[in-house]
């Protein structure tokens, strides 16, 4: 018997444990890195937080013209979100199931008002309804024929708000419907359904999470809309005023606390909005875990 025969094995739970010593640098790195960015966002909120106290949280809540902009922006929120959804759900499943002439066009098309800065988005917008063309005017043709009046008025912010969220709400129903298997419409258009029944009968129930996602992203999304909004729809009190120009009324006035608190409530709502999406992202099953 040789001396290498005698030499003791290192046993299983020993390698494990020397293996996962050698990854700790690694953890540490990327843990470190990654650190960075959730300590910014935990000291912004703390910083909210302390600056703040709730006596100033209801005071602001108490008074009338932010009442009135809390009233407006869940109001224009919600009508821009099912706007988007309603819009954006037949695009996305075009892009996702066809492939046609201009389709790489119309793809990027939809990205336009993400990339554009929001400021300019309120400028096209300004622009559009007060362009005239010969003798036509948009502005004017709605004020004539329909009554309706959009600039610095409710439906400019109801429009400034669909423009973006209609885009976020199209990208949400595209992952959507290309996760959805397109052999259970074929088999459904074989058995005598045609294409918009199988549409409403079978892509559109399994997409019933990625609406619900989609309606939610929108409506955060048109929450946080400011630029275009300022532009469009003016900041005008207890008349075009949301939740995000009220923030920038009362830093513009020296109203620092009012401001901070405003700000407290729509970080509020964007939280709520992100326990319904990890919840309708919550995975079905078991989740297995690589180690």
């Amino acid at each position: 018997m040789t001396p290498d025969t005698l030499r003791p094995t290192t046993s299983g739970p020993e390698r494990l444990q020397r293996h996962q010593r050698s990854q700790l640098p690694f953890f540490f790195i990327m843990g470190g890195i990654a650190s960075c960015f959730v300590v910014l966002i935990v000291l912004l909120l703390a910083a909210d937080l302390a600056f703040t106290s709730w006596a100033d949280f209801r005071v602001a809540l108490e008074r009338p013209e932010i009442r009135a902009s809390l009233r407006l922006t869940l109001l224009t929120c919600s009508a821009a979100a099912i706007l988007s959804v309603i819009v954006a759900t037949p695009l996305a499943y075009l892009l996702s199931r066809f492939r046609f002439p201009g389709h790489r066009l119309l793809d990027t098309l939809v990205d336009v008002p993400l990339v554009l800065p929001p400021l300019v988005v309120g400028l096209s917008l300004l622009i559009l309804f007060h362009t005239s063309l010969g003798s036509w005017q948009l502005e004017s043709w709605l004020a004539q024929r329909l009554g309706l009046e959009v600039t610095y008025r409710w439906p400019a912010i109801v429009l400034a708000q669909f423009v973006v969220a209609c885009g976020f709400a199209t990208r949400t129903m595209r992952v959507t419907f290309d996760q959805i298997d397109p052999r259970c419409e074929d088999v459904a258009r074989t058995l005598g359904c045609t294409r918009g029944q199988a549409f409403l009968m079978i892509a559109l129930p399994q997409a019933s999470r990625g609406l619900v996602a989609a309606l939610t992203i929108a409506w955060a999304r048109a929450m946080g809309e400011f630029g275009p909004i300022l532009v469009f729809a003016g900041a005008t009190r207890m008349r075009t005023e949301v939740l995000s120009t009220s923030v920038f009324l009362e830093l513009s006035v020296g109203h620092l606390d009012a401001a901070v608190a405003v700000s407290l409530l729509m970080v509020s709502l964007a939280v709520l909005v992100l326990i319904v999406l990890r919840l309708l992202h919550r995975p079905a099953g078991p989740v297995s875990r690589r180690r």
